[in-house]
């Protein structure tokens, strides 16, 4: 009689503990799931996902999750040090996507550079069409460079970082402007005076937060 008696014991503990568990992995925080009219289970949405501090804050969120996904970290901490400024490059450590820049001041155009004419400067490799492009960009850097690191001038004007599109370009002042589309491009170009100051009140410090 003792034996039946610790036997039943045992086995409620462990139907209790059982049910307990199932409870547990059935009301997981981080998952919400909805079941259909039909009796079947739909799919479970992440939560984090869901909530995603980038979505909806930014026009280049739908298309590039969040400021320049694609991009080595490149950055320092001390985002003031402007010899260590992160540039906008792309998987393969490219500048403006392997675009010449200093052809967009001597050909009114976005031109694809070439590896054979490379030159490596701030932590980012900067390609052109000639052997002169890459000299002119060498013997100064600052005046062909876009700005802002070359990240979208729209975005930083907004307090954020996005990527760019060669495409969506203008000089403006003799500087050097990229965004992320031609889209993007067209609202900064709403108010370019307005969105440069804003941009420049956030420059650099917004590589912190980025």
């Amino acid at each position: 009689m003792l034996h039946i008696q610790h036997s039943g014991k045992f086995t409620a503990i462990l139907l209790a503990s059982l049910v307990l568990a199932a409870s547990c992995t059935t009301n997981t925080p981080d998952k919400a799931s909805n079941s259909n009219d039909d009796g079947s289970q739909a799919v479970s949405i992440d939560v984090v996902a869901a909530t995603d501090p980038c979505a909806g804050l930014n026009p280049c969120a739908g298309a590039a999750p969040c400021a320049g996904s694609d991009i080595p970290v490149n950055a320092v901490a001390n985002a003031a040090d402007t010899q260590t400024i992160r540039y906008f490059v792309d998987g393969n450590g490219l500048a403006i996507r392997g675009t010449d820049p200093v052809a967009y001041f001597t050909q009114g155009a976005p031109v694809a550079g070439s590896s054979e004419y490379a030159y490596t400067w701030n932590n980012a490799t900067w390609q052109f069409a000639s052997a002169e492009n890459r000299d002119l960009f060498v013997a100064n850097p600052d005046q062909y460079a876009p700005q802002y690191g070359g990240f979208c001038a729209w975005a930083v004007s907004q307090g954020y970082t996005a990527s760019i599109d060669p495409n969506a370009w203008r000089i403006v002042d003799g500087r050097l402007y990229l965004n992320f589309n031609r889209g993007v491009q067209r609202r900064w170009e709403r108010d370019i005076p307005g969105n440069i100051s804003k941009a420049d009140a956030n420059w650099p410090e917004v590589l912190v937060d980025s």
